[in-house]
């Protein structure tokens, strides 16, 4: 079972919307690599499903099935990996809608409160901040087309560079920075009143 922990994505500022960031090394073994990207690719999984157990599912799912292509080199890993769980999300949600799924609300805990994040933020309101900012986040990407809300996760908080991006969305890179652009209007405007 993969701990969740808070994460923030900060994107390399100097690299401009069409540049890959900076290039992070990636793990010489196939365990340290699904350990670096397991957490990300939980909040992947479940911003775009919107269900705490249907994403664990997702992520489980894709790390199995990356284990099958160990012998691959490890420069491949990365896109070969968010394709696995980008088609196994698209899936899920297929399904979901075939079985009406989506009329459901939020997940919530069993006493009927709302789901809410490990911080170690020693400050309260920091803390709460930081919630109602990723809630915020969550709603205004779900909100997202599914290919927006998907190029927007693999090229600002996974930082894959444009490339990448447009092999693991099985379109061209063009389409990728349009959809890109598009997310990226679509966000600011939802979130242009909590700034």
């Amino acid at each position: 079972m993969l701990d969740v922990v808070n994460i923030q994505a900060t994107p390399d500022a100097s690299a401009g919307p069409d540049e890959a960031p900076s290039a992070t090394p990636v793990p010489a073994t196939l365990d340290a690599f699904l350990a670096s990207v397991g957490t990300r690719a939980f909040r992947f999984a479940e911003v775009a499903l919107r269900q705490r157990e249907d994403a664990l599912d997702a992520v489980q799912d894709a790390m199995m099935k990356m284990l099958a292509y160990e012998d691959r080199p490890n420069t491949e890993w990365t896109p070969l990996f968010w394709s696995i769980l980008r088609r196994r999300v698209i899936d899920l949600q297929r399904r979901r809608t075939f079985r009406l799924g989506w009329l459901t609300a939020a997940p919530r805990l069993e006493d009927g409160s709302e789901v809410e994040w490990a911080d170690d933020a020693p400050d309260p309101s920091r803390a709460h901040d930081g919630r109602e900012g990723y809630a915020r986040l969550s709603q205004a990407l779900g909100a997202l087309p599914p290919r927006q809300r998907e190029a927007f996760n693999l090229r600002v908080l996974e930082e894959l560079d444009v490339a990448t991006t447009a092999r693991v969305m099985g379109c061209s890179e063009g389409s990728v920075k349009t959809h890109l652009s598009r997310a990226r209007e679509a966000l600011q405007r939802q979130l242009e009143e909590w700034r």
